[in-house]
């Protein structure tokens, strides 16, 4: 293209001030013509494929002014309907489940249900919340210092959660149970404190994972370990990091029963100024989705410590949401449930964030570490490792194919290298997407 038509035609009786202001856009150059009662409106060239385009003319300054006015009003009036929608809902919300409930206990002293402990008794301050936990250490400091020395040794604790070792003092006369534990303890811990659990004592599960020999999830493990198959039971799943949850940062989650009464009260139980709480009835969508998105999170760290870079990473976790999808939906999860916070929520939060535990599990696994030496130096359990190959036993069972995550299983049982992993998959068949 001709150097000249990047240049203004100047002359001796054409001077800049004679040329209508440029239109800036950093991928096209405007071409004003001098002004004049004859003139053409200026045209744009656009650099991506050369066409030549005549831009609309402008409005009067009135007239502009005019519709930016009916623009704001237009959006104003959005705005007002939608509070005036929320206003009318708060008002109708029920209360009663959160001014009845006397007693909560959290199973597990980690991370998580600390965080979710300290959520509960910040609702309600007459509200007594016992947190069971296994460590003396941890008890004694949180009883006595309102810190849980272990997991959050600068966050203080509401004065109304009370750390206990003793699994039927914790339990007595609970009216929802907050099960906190990892997955791969959680069927022989729940044997041990069965005789305790009330039948009608609801169980909230914050675990994600899948049980390693028996590929089972904790809506089968918690009836079956309590010898109940009729033990009220709710998931709650999402976006949330525990640190946050302690900083009382905004967050939104779901709840998940097939109970929807059920669903509603622990909504109402934890809905507060700083957390959403959305409900579902697709416990399997929200469960499967909470314990897949773990695996995939130790793929984009690999992707993260290998620095391959933003494409690759884009890639590989847009392959990784389709082979959640197609597992679940084998196993009767709904597609809408896989789009929301439990599914690609989850899964952004997990595998963007050096907040999360199995991100960095991936991390030290792409930069050469061993498995047993990253496992060994955490204090904390990342439920992706164990969780790969009971992912890689369900394709099977279900005929799914789910490259990504079965590479992740390989790596981890140390028959596949991060680079190698790498190779096969970008040497798979072309496909064509669906």
């Amino acid at each position: 293209m001709a150097a000249s038509l990047f240049e203004p035609p100047f002359s001796p009786n054409n001077s800049l001030s004679s040329f209508p202001p440029f239109r800036r856009n950093p991928n096209r150059f405007f071409l004003p013509l001098p002004r004049s009662s004859t003139a053409a409106p200026p045209i744009c060239l656009c650099a991506a494929d050369d066409v030549i385009v005549p831009l609309p003319p402008q409005l009067p300054a009135d007239e502009q002014s005019e519709k930016t006015r009916d623009r704001r009003k237009v959006v104003r009036v959005a705005w007002e309907k939608l509070l005036r929608w929320s206003r009318s809902l708060r008002s109708k919300a029920k209360t009663d489940v959160l001014e009845r409930t006397k007693k909560v206990v959290v199973l597990g002293g980690g991370s998580f249900g600390t965080a979710m402990a300290a959520h509960v008794a910040d609702r309600k301050s007459q509200l007594q919340v016992n947190l069971l936990v296994r460590d003396a250490q941890v008890c004694q400091s949180i009883n006595q210092t309102h810190l849980n020395c272990k997991y959050f040794p600068t966050h203080k604790l509401p004065e109304n959660v009370v750390a206990t070792t003793d699994a039927r003092e914790a339990l007595q006369g609970a009216d929802f149970c907050f099960h906190a534990v990892p997955v791969q303890f959680s069927a022989s811990f729940l044997e041990g404190i069965a005789e305790f659990v009330h039948p009608t004592l609801p169980f909230i599960s914050l675990s994600k994972g899948l049980e390693l020999n028996t590929y089972r999830m904790m809506s089968q493990i918690i009836p079956r370990a309590l010898r109940n198959p009729r033990q009220p039971y709710v998931v709650l799943s999402g976006p949330s990091f525990s640190l946050e949850l302690m900083n009382k940062l905004p967050t939104a989650m779901v709840v998940a029963s097939k109970d929807k009464k059920m669903a509603n009260a622990v909504q109402q139980l934890l809905a507060s100024r700083n957390m959403r709480i959305n409900t579902s009835s697709d416990v399997t969508g929200v469960e499967i989705a909470g314990a897949l998105k773990n695996v995939l999170a130790i793929a984009a760290g690999i992707v993260e410590g290998l620095n391959l870079g933003n494409n690759s990473m884009a890639a590989l976790v847009t392959q990784g949401c389709s082979e959640i999808r197609w597992l679940a939906t084998k196993m009767g999860a709904k597609s809408t449930t896989l789009t929301g916070l439990s599914g690609n929520g989850d899964i952004m939060l997990t595998c963007f964030v050096n907040l999360s535990r199995n991100r960095r599990v991936g991390v030290r696994l792409g930069s050469g570490e061993k498995l047993d030496d990253i496992l060994s130096s955490m204090n904390q359990v990342a439920e992706g490792v164990s969780t790969a190959g009971a992912v890689i036993a369900l394709a099977q069972k279900y005929k799914v194919k789910l490259p990504v995550l079965t590479a992740v299983a390989r790596i981890v049982d140390n028959e596949l290298t991060p680079t190698k992993a790498v190779y096969e998959l970008m040497n798979l068949p072309q496909v064509e997407e669906v």
